[in-house]
């Protein structure tokens, strides 16, 4: 049977004895490699075969630098949906309004204190973790963690199982139910994979920073700030030691890259 390049499907009934199984993983990605998967033309993946090969075209990913994100709770005004739209644009999905099958990339939560009954908006994404459980769980190995913290997808060998969506304690996930038209050359989509926030990736290693921050600093109150967690001079940095912060369930282990104020 000929599998459309753009309609992976799920092998949700799968039994996996070994959830490591690493000689399942290296033949799943000499397959994939051999076959020269597209997921739609002119589509191509950051990294095929795992975050080894993951890098920019001219300087290699490194682990003197952690990628991170600070938003400020206090900033990010009710209603607002600036850093949505722009991510949203920048990577070809849309919000159809189906919260269960809708793209996850990044979403306005309203979080409530049960004692004051106040109430705060903020943006929730893939918080990219330091010890992240999508990877741990993932049996083909299509979820993995780049050198710089970026926790990325290869949908060449994402099978569909969903697992990772399962382990993510964020909600951060999202299955792709329907063919995907016109996928941003930038943001490889295909039917049957999962997907998440990239923290626009391509443009990172271009030298800029994600959609979602340059439009909060734009269009919304500026409460997103973006950059390398591993340098003490980074501003990044500097208003992490000067404020108080929260990691969202730091109890988990994880160590997300994205930290909170004013919460």
């Amino acid at each position: 049977m000929t599998r459309r390049p753009a309609e992976i499907a799920p092998f949700g009934e799968q039994t996996l004895s070994d959830p490591a199984q690493p000689d399942r993983r290296a033949l799943l990605r000499g397959l994939t490699a051999g076959i020269g998967l597209t997921l739609a033309p002119g589509v191509t993946l950051y990294a095929l075969g795992g975050a080894a090969d993951a890098r920019a075209p001219d300087q290699a990913v490194t682990s003197n630098v952690r990628w991170g994100m600070l938003i400020d709770a206090g900033k990010c005004t009710d209603g607002c949906t600036a850093c949505v739209t722009a991510c949203a644009t920048e990577n070809g999905w849309e919000d159809t309004g189906k919260p269960l099958t809708d793209a996850q990339w990044i979403r306005k939560l309203t979080v409530r204190d049960p004692k004051t009954g106040s109430s705060r908006e903020l943006p929730m994404m893939c918080q990219h973790c330091a010890e992240p459980p999508c990877v741990d769980v993932c049996p083909t190995g299509s979820s993995f963690k780049r050198a710089d913290g970026i926790v990325l997808v290869d949908k060449h060998i994402c099978i569909g199982c969903r697992y990772c969506m399962m382990a993510c304690p964020y909600n951060a996930r999202s299955f792709i139910h329907e063919p995907v038209e016109d996928p941003k050359p930038d943001a490889p989509r295909g039917k049957g994979t999962v997907e998440s926030c990239t923290l626009c990736v391509h443009r990172i290693d271009a030298g800029g920073t994600p959609a979602c921050v340059e439009a909060c600093s734009a269009d919304g109150g500026g409460a997103m700030l973006f950059g390398d967690l591993n340098d003490p001079e980074s501003e990044i940095s500097k208003r992490i030691a000067r404020y108080p912060t929260t990691q969202i369930r730091a109890d988990l282990g994880t160590d997300p890259g994205v930290r909170y104020r004013n919460l």
